[in-house]
């Protein structure tokens, strides 16, 4: 049993699903799932033995206080929203929703409601992240200059929404947490291959106050894998490539750029990587304990409802620059 005797109900059992309904089995606080798929909701009922209810009956089910929803990003802010006024507790995997002024009515229903309202922003539960973290609050890197991050694949390419909506926000959360602030000018451009609607690729450049820049590059049509963040400071390099094994996920460059004489070129002096012992443990696991955790200590979690909705408005913004860009483009070969 569940060490926090919370209960909770998973709506959406597919390709993210699968893996939350799992965990929160592990744990010990799965009580039904969900899909609209029945078939698919039958059988992950069967294999962990637990009930397959209609979204109707986990709203209205007394004895389910959590709803951790991995629906189609579209259909987030609807069930969202029906499960807060319900008075339920929620945890929905990224984005938040599709607009931000949707996300601002999720954030108000659930303060009115003293509910808690979480986003799965995962790679904040990630012990590396964490210890990266640690790296920029604790002044080993210095002071921060930029931040960098690719999220490439080939594939899962999907229709509901574009690359930017389905890869990005895990960088946005990131890089906003680090910079400890929200940008002051966020520009975006975007390449339109498979579809003309729907970006395959996409490059978001944001500016900071102190002229601290991030950009941040996604794709699905890339012909490997790479998940790779560096943040760069005024005392050393760190890199977090989560691809890596673990004892080398998390990299330290502590270079040494000597610029104190203005006359002449500056001199670089470049050290080995030293590889920061981290921990091991199951990034999504750890996210599922802190929402069951904040649910029985009241407190707000990491990635909550407002974090998530900074997430969106970059996104937004980005949007909006990318269809700016579109329609140059377009004017300028017509």
């Amino acid at each position: 049993m569940s060490e926090f005797k919370i209960d909770v109900a998973v709506i959406g059992c597919g390709y993210w699903g699968k893996n939350l309904v799992r965990n929160f089995h592990e744990i010990g606080a799965l009580k039904a799932v969900c899909d609209f798929d029945s078939t698919t909701a039958e059988k992950f009922a069967q294999q962990y033995e637990v009930q397959a209810l209609s979204l109707q009956e986990i709203l209205n089910a007394n004895d389910i206080q959590a709803v951790v929803i991995a629906a189609p990003a579209a259909q987030h802010f609807n069930i969202a929203k029906q499960a807060l006024e319900k008075g339920k507790h929620v945890f929905v995997e990224k984005p938040l929703s599709l607009s931000v002024k949707e996300g601002e009515e999720l954030c108000e229903i659930a303060k009115q409601n003293d509910l808690i309202l979480m986003v799965g922003h995962l790679l904040h539960y990630h012990s590396a992240y964490q210890s990266l973290k640690t790296l920029v609050e604790d002044g080993t890197l210095g002071d921060l200059r930029y931040i960098y991050s690719n999220r490439l694949n080939l594939g899962k390419v999907r229709r509901e929404e574009d690359i930017l909506w389905s890869f990005a926000p895990h960088d946005i959360s990131m890089i906003l947490d680090l910079m400890g602030e929200e940008p002051q000018n966020v520009d975006a451009k975007g390449g339109f291959y498979l579809s003309e609607n729907i970006a395959d690729v996409t490059t978001t450049h944001l500016t900071f106050s102190n002229n601290r820049k991030a950009h941040i590059f996604v794709s699905w049509l890339h012909p490997f894998k790479e998940q790779k963040l560096v943040v760069v400071g005024s005392k050393a390099m760190a890199v977090f490539i989560d691809g890596e094994p673990w004892n080398q996920k998390l990299q330290l460059y502590k270079h040494n750029i000597d610029i104190t004489d203005e006359t002449a070129a500056p001199l670089i002096d470049k050290a080995d990587v030293e590889y920061v012992d981290v921990p091991e443990s199951e990034p999504l696991k750890n996210e599922c304990l802190h929402f069951l955790e904040s649910i029985n200590t009241k407190a707000q979690p990491i990635t909550n409802g407002e974090e998530g909705l900074r997430v969106l408005k970059v996104l937004e913004a980005s949007t909006s620059a990318i269809e700016k860009h579109n329609e140059q483009s377009k004017l300028l070969c017509a």
